[in-house]
């Protein structure tokens, strides 16, 4: 894998990175290091996602509090508290290498709903079309479930999967994956490649947890096993160095998970295989003659609408002769589909009020039969 082929990049930036060891305060060189990281890649046409930990680091420190004795009440608050001075810090670091940037807040139950999921990747893809770096937090605010190892790593993949990203770069204090534990003094070696997480490489995982980070390597691996199965690329770099990104173009080393799909192979499998229809959907030939030919479902070709189906269900799409043409997800319900069928585009907005998108079906959701 070479990261100049990748089109659309996510960044996972842990704690351990963030701040500098001895002191426990932000490592302002770092971060701006890495805005002229997102510049370069931007530079270079690529679509840049970052997903960051520090929240609560950040406000431990800010309120003078031990990290390692907070409970889990105490964490969330502490983060509502770091939250803010994180992404000031990001917009400083940002803003003086001229970009802008955006926050947007998941938990991993926002990345296994359907319906939200989808709304979290329409909404960064509409702030990446305009120019804007998304920069995604862990909502640990809401979080209902215990504050736990690696979920910045797990968030990553999930993120890099619902935005059909094709590489995930994890940044950590190590070059990649090892043989062995390169700090037991062993002759560990780095592998530079891994196109199947098996056994054997469960066997090298060790459990180290960093000071300031909760993640180790093995929440790595079960994130690089998420990014696989979406088709999408991942790299283990260390990240401890100015410019870790730019030295990815420039060879450094590091350990590469390839998956055997493209994102986009992934996201069809997926709608086609694992989702159970709940309607269907008439389209007339001229919509039959455009989805062959590559084009997205629109309102003006839908003939009738059966089912009650919301917002993000998978739907059967069928001709007028009833053969079935493929299945997808819907971007309108049932009941709004309805009141839009046989409507130009332009007029969603004023028979519902508001308008999602223009499509009754993305050619990106939609697997021909």
């Amino acid at each position: 894998m070479r990261i100049e082929q990748t089109k659309r990049i996510v960044i996972k930036v842990g704690s351990a990175l963030l701040f500098d060891h001895d002191t426990g305060t932000l490592n302002k060189e770092w971060l701006h290091s890495l805005a002229e990281d997102v510049k370069f890649l931007r530079e270079n046409n690529k679509e840049v996602i970052i997903v960051s930990s520090g929240a609560i680091a950040m406000g431990a420190k800010d309120l003078n509090l031990e990290m390692q004795n907070l409970k889990m009440d105490f964490n969330q608050a502490v983060s509502a508290v770091g939250q803010i001075h994180l992404m000031a810090s990001f917009k400083n670091a940002f803003e003086q290498n001229e970009l802008k940037i955006s926050q947007i807040l998941l938990t991993l139950d926002d990345t296994e709903q359907r319906r939200r999921s989808i709304n979290a990747r329409r909404t960064i893809d509409t702030l990446l079309n305009l120019g804007i770096v998304p920069i995604v937090n862990e909502n640990d605010t809401i979080a209902t479930n215990e504050i736990r190892y690696g979920d910045n790593d797990r968030l990553a993949s999930r993120v890099a999967q619902i935005t059909s990203s094709d590489c995930l770069i994890l940044l950590s204090n190590i070059n990649g994956l090892y043989s062995s534990d390169p700090n037991t003094g062993d002759d560990g070696k780095l592998i530079p490649t891994v196109t199947e997480i098996s056994e054997d490489i469960e066997k090298m995982i060790g459990d180290s947890v960093s000071e300031f980070g909760k993640g180790g390597m093995r929440t790595k691996i079960q994130a690089a096993k998420t990014a696989m199965l979406s088709g999408c690329h991942l790299a283990i770099t260390n990240g401890s160095i100015q410019r870790p990104i730019k030295s990815l173009f420039d060879g450094r080393p590091c350990t590469w998970f390839e998956p055997s799909k493209t994102p986009m192979a992934a996201r069809k499998q997926w709608i086609a295989g694992t989702m159970k229809p709940v309607g269907q959907i008439v389209i007339d030939d001229g919509a039959v003659n455009a989805l062959k030919n590559g084009s997205s479902l629109l309102p003006a070709g839908v003939k009738s609408i059966d089912g009650d189906f919301e917002r993000g269900d998978v739907v059967e799409v069928y001709s007028l002769g009833n053969l079935k043409i493929g299945v997808g997800l819907s971007s309108y319900s049932a009941k709004e589909g309805k009141s839009i069928m046989g409507h130009k585009s332009d007029e969603i907005g004023k028979i519902l009020s508001y308008s999602y998108r223009e499509e009754m079906i993305h050619k990106d959701d939609l697997v021909l039969l």
